[in-house]
């Protein structure tokens, strides 16, 4: 629960993944249109590459195989073409890696004779691989003792909840549209990551090309409250 929590504070609630751009350009204007979009984001990103990235992570680190972290981290930050979302991703991943460094570093002793979790983390600190956020949690989950499925949950749900809270500050939607969005896209975060929590790490991939020039736009925009 405290990871699905956007109280956590990772920075993550400092991204809108190019939903400002939308709202800015008046292409999202109600309650429903936001919905329809963060449908989107959920069945052509976040599924097919966050929480494939994520599953397998864990997957890697419950085998403590530190090649099989690395490799997910590699594809999710090969197939995330907007470089804000990037960004976004491996500062929120990083941040993540020091703040249960520091309050719960447990997670990161543990593990099997090699350790992948550790030698993960450190690779991680010394920059030597992106340290995207699906992956981080993922490691992190399994370490926690969440079970792959769960695990998927918590990163597609806190995805969800950020680009709400996003949408919310940025003063178009009120506190009962945002509940009526998140009630409603419940049910397809548990759909996304039924098909794609125990997918292969070769099936990972992204395509939403309007959501990614949307998000490149944002880089470049004028006038932003968000980082992406």
């Amino acid at each position: 629960m405290r990871l699905a929590d956007s109280f956590l504070p990772v920075g993550t609630y400092t991204a809108s993944y190019g939903i400002e751009q939308y709202v800015n350009e008046g292409r999202v204007e109600t309650a429903a249109e936001l919905g329809d979009l963060i449908a989107g984001y959920l069945r052509r990103i976040v599924g097919p590459a966050d929480t494939v990235a994520l599953g397998n992570a864990h997957a890697a680190a419950a085998t403590d195989s530190l090649e099989g972290i690395l490799e997910a981290d590699e594809r999710l930050h090969a197939a995330t073409l907007p470089a804000e979302f990037r960004t976004s991703a491996t500062k929120g991943g990083r941040k993540l890696v020091e703040l249960l460094g520091e309050t719960d570093p447990a997670l990161f002793e543990g593990g099997g004779p090699d350790n992948a979790t550790a030698a993960y983390v450190a690779a991680v600190d010394a920059g030597e691989t992106p340290g995207g956020y699906p992956v981080v949690l993922g490691v992190v989950t399994q370490s926690a003792g969440i079970d792959r499925r769960t695990a998927c949950l918590v990163g597609a749900y806190g995805f969800v909840t950020e680009l709400l809270g996003a949408a919310q500050r940025l003063g178009r939607f009120g506190h009962t549209d945002i509940q009526a969005q998140l009630t409603r896209l419940l049910t397809i975060v548990e759909s996304v990551c039924a098909e794609y929590a125990d997918a292969d790490i070769e099936s990972l991939a992204s395509f939403a090309p309007l959501a990614e020039t949307m998000g490149m736009a944002h880089e470049r925009a004028d006038r932003r409250l968000f980082m992406s």
